[in-house]
């Protein structure tokens, strides 16, 4: 019954905040398109409940600089700073509210990471996929990128383990302050966060 709740409240919050926040959304478009280029929308196969794939769209931050030999540049050299403020902002994630729309997301639950994660995840690591993706998690109002890949999925398989209604809201409300703080966006030493690569005991 809690998981009809939920899905119910995040088709009618996502269609509210989409009609709402759609002068901001289309002013960001308009200035991602010009200080950024084409395409706008940063496209991504990533894994969702039970690990089916879907395609997660952000706010595009990065450049398509390449070096001499045509590969991409790092992160930290594509960043920009008009990428920076989005990210620090969390502007970058609007365009994930037609994903809680069309069911692929929820509002809150573990972030959705990349598909190559997948056979790199213990058998309880992989849990975190029992549940839809979220916005936001439980991770993420505590550190963040700023904390190990492995206190990150012991954070989310907690989630699993523990959500409810009123949890995803205290969650949600944690959320505006971590955002209003614009803590833990980058990991130490990183632009954004460096890759999972697997544990050290496999």
């Amino acid at each position: 019954m809690k998981n009809l709740i939920k899905r119910v409240l995040d088709i009618v919050f996502s269609l509210i905040l989409i009609i709402c926040l759609s002068p901001l959304i289309f002013v960001m478009y308009f200035l991602a398109k010009v200080m950024l280029g084409s395409p706008v929308i940063f496209k991504q196969k990533r894994p969702g409940k039970d690990g089916k794939i879907f395609t997660m769209y952000k706010f595009r931050t990065m450049t398509d600089a390449k070096d001499k030999a045509g590969n991409l540049l790092p992160d930290a050299d594509r960043l920009t700073n008009f990428g920076k403020i989005l990210r620090k902002t969390s502007i970058d994630e609007l365009p994930e509210l037609f994903n809680i729309l069309k069911g692929d997301m929820s509002f809150v639950g573990p972030r959705p990471l990349l598909v190559q994660y997948l056979d790199r995840y213990s058998k309880t690591q992989a849990r975190r996929h029992e549940v839809r993706p979220g916005l936001t998690g439980w991770a993420q109002v505590n550190g963040r990128n700023a904390i190990s890949w492995e206190e990150k999925f012991k954070l989310d398989v907690w989630y699993v383990d523990h959500w409810s209604i009123l949890f995803d809201i205290k969650i949600i409300f944690m959320t505006l302050m971590v955002v209003f703080k614009r803590s833990g966006v980058n990991a130490h030493g990183e632009a954004t966060m460096s890759e999972f690569m697997g544990n050290e005991e496999d």
